[in-house]
């Protein structure tokens, strides 16, 4: 269990290292998140943070988030999220405070949770990687169809997680293992090698990683 800190996707550019290795890397806006709430195991039976990310107009907040923010002594935000903690983790917090990059540092391996760019929907080559038919030997309009879809006689039907057309992206992935690169504490941005899931402007959370390679 541990932060798991609401960012904004900006966009994608490359470093160079000091041995002079040119290297991709994702920004990130990395908060700041303020702490909206804390659910203690005595009151609630389990602890985690509220956090909150991205400034909001007060005037498109109801009564009952208005108090909720005036409680914690924030502005209004657009983005709310829980994530669980251990019981010593959320002592060194309050109510109010924010947390901001330096959470984070070079380095570190780290998670990476976001919703994948929506494609539509997309035939078997694009969503599954199938290989296109060979444009010889009688084939006839039909390079990227999948094929038969199922067995003969036995099992007689098509085998559940069989690989079809449908609905591509537009889910909840996680890159795991993502290296952070460098840290500006000034600007409060994370840069991570690599790429992430989204679009630019797009709400992703980071993590430590959970299993380090």
């Amino acid at each position: 269990m541990a932060i798991e800190l609401l960012c904004r996707k900006i966009g994608m550019t490359r470093v160079f290292s000091e041995s002079g290795e040119c290297i991709p890397v994702t920004v990130l806006e990395a908060g700041p998140n303020a702490v909206l709430q804390k659910k203690t195991p005595e009151r609630d039976g389990y602890a985690a943070l509220q956090l909150s990310f991205r400034e909001r107009r007060p005037k498109t907040v109801n009564r009952a988030q208005q108090g909720h923010f005036d409680k914690a002594g924030v502005s209004p935000k657009r983005y709310l999220r829980e994530c669980r903690v251990s019981a010593e983790e959320l002592e060194t917090f309050d109510v109010g405070a924010e947390i901001r990059a330096d959470l984070f540092e070079s380095g570190q391996r780290v998670d990476v949770i976001g919703t994948s760019k929506g494609r539509g929907t997309a035939g078997t080559v694009k969503r599954h990687g199938f290989k296109i038919k060979r444009r010889t030997h009688g084939t006839h309009e039909g390079f990227r169809r999948p094929g038969a879809i199922g067995a003969g006689t036995y099992p007689g039907k098509v085998l559940k997680g069989q690989g079809m057309f449908g609905r591509m992206g537009n889910e909840r992935v996680t890159t795991r293992n993502t290296q952070v690169v460098q840290v500006d504490l000034e600007r409060n941005l994370l840069l991570l090698r690599g790429s992430v899931p989204g679009h630019n402007n797009a709400l992703v959370t980071v993590r430590p990683a959970v299993a380090v390679k």
